[in-house]
C-alpha cells in the first residue's frame, strides 16, 4: 500500500505496479494506470486502520515527518511500516534502491537510477558553459516556502543559481531583496493551478527581474515535489524556464502575459 506518490512513481518504474494493493488519489494524479483494480484512498497525509486492514497490505509506505495519529493507525493495522524522509538526490536513489530491493528487483532499481543520473549529468553538461541566473523556486505559497534541497540541485544542473535556503519559510520582502531573474512556483497538491499575475502583484512583485521580464512560471507540483523519476520532467521544464535559448518543456505554465 502506497501513501506516498513517490513510492507509485517507483513501483511504475520498478515493473511492479502489479504489487501494489491501495494507493492515493494523489498516487492517481501522478499515475493515472494506479486507479485500475486497487483501493484509492483520500490523501497522503492521514490513514485509517479500518482502510488499511481492507486493502490487507504486507507493507504500507508513506513519507515521514507524517501525522503521529496516521503513523498509530498504521501500527495498528498491523502492517509493516516504511517510511521515507528524503531531502537530496541521493536520498532518493537510496529509496528507489530500497524499495526495490523490498520487492526483489535490485537490478532494475540499479537501471532506474543509473538513468536519472545521466540524465541529470546530460544536462548539467549542456549548461556548464551558458550563463548561470539567478532562480528562486517555491513550494508552498501561503507562507512562503522554499523548495527542498533536491530542487536546489536540479537548478544547479539545469543552469541556475539556486536563491535562499531549500525547504525553509522566506518572508515577501527577503525574496523581492534576492530580486531572482527566473521565479519558479510549484505549490503541492496545485498542479498546475498557481495564480502567477495575482500572485506577483498581491507580493509587490512588479520591479523584480524575473516580473520585468515576464520570466515568472509555474511547474506542475508532481514533477518537483514527488521525490522520484518523475522529478526527470522537472529538471527538463526548469532547464527551459532558465535557458529557453536551449531547452524547450511542455511542462511548464508560461510566464506572465
Amino acid at each position: 500500500m502506497s501513501l506516498q506518490p513517490s513510492a507509485t512513481v517507483s513501483l511504475v518504474e520498478l515493473g511492479a505496479l502489479d504489487r501494489l494493493v491501495a494507493c492515493t488519489k494523489y498516487c492517481v494524479d501522478v499515475c493515472p494506470e494506479a486507479a485500475r483494480g486497487r483501493t484509492i484512498v483520500d490523501d497522503s497525509w492521514t490513514a485509517k486502520t479500518d482502510e488499511i486492514v481492507a486493502a490487507r497490505p504486507d507493507l504500507v509506505i508513506a513519507s515521514v515527518p507524517y501525522q503521529e495519529k496516521a503513523v498509530s493507525e498504521i501500527l495498528k493495522s498491523g502492517a509493516r511500516f516504511l517510511g521515507f524522509a528524503p531531502h537530496t538526490l541521493a536520498d532518493i536513489y537510496t529509496d528507489i534502491a530500497t524499495i526495490a530491493g523490498i520487492i526483489g528487483a535490485s537490478d532494475r532499481g540499479e537501471n532506474v537510477i543509473s538513468s536519472m543520473q545521466n540524465s541529470i549529468e546530460d544536462v548539467r553538461a549542456r549548461t556548464r558553459d551558458l550563463p548561470r541566473r539567478r532562480v528562486f523556486c517555491e513550494e508552498w505559497g501561503k507562507p512562503i516556502i522554499a523548495s527542498q534541497r533536491w530542487v536546489a540541485e536540479l537548478v544547479e544542473a539545469a543552469g541556475g543559481i539556486f536563491l535562499a535556503e531549500p525547504g525553509k519559510q522566506i518572508g515577501e520582502q527577503e525574496v523581492l531583496a534576492l530580486n531572482p531573474e527566473v521565479f519558479v512556483a510549484a505549490w503541492c497538491g496545485a498542479g498546475d493551478r498557481v495564480p502567477l499575475e495575482k500572485m506577483v502583484r498581491t507580493r509587490g512583485w512588479a520591479d523584480m527581474d524575473a516580473a520585468r521580464s515576464r520570466r515568472v512560471y509555474c511547474i506542475r507540483d508532481e514533477f518537483l515535489n514527488t521525490p522520484a523519476p518523475t522529478l526527470l520532467q522537472g529538471l527538463h521544464a526548469l532547464a527551459a524556464a532558465i535557458h529557453p535559448e536551449t531547452f524547450t518543456a511542455s511542462v511548464f505554465e508560461p510566464g506572465l502575459r
